[in-house]
């Protein structure tokens, strides 16, 4: 099983971007998701963002992920 966690681009350097996932920030890279910018909500998997997701779908996803964790 795959899973992709969502969350938004901080900076941009070169292709490689900081996204900052559920608070905690991760280095990726954004070779796959060109005219990425700052504020953007992408998924990581395996160190590559690879969709765009709009910030309701994304904020959805994180509140799911800690209800999990909770459990």
């Amino acid at each position: 099983m795959c899973l992709g966690i969502p969350g938004r681009i901080i900076t941009i350097k070169g292709s490689h971007a900081t996204v900052d996932v559920a608070g905690t920030k991760k280095d990726a890279s954004i070779k796959l998701l060109p005219g990425s910018k700052a504020g953007d909500y992408v998924i990581i998997h395996a160190g590559f963002a690879i969709e765009k997701v709009d910030e309701e779908k994304a904020r959805e996803t994180l509140n799911l992920i800690d209800e999990i964790i909770e459990k």
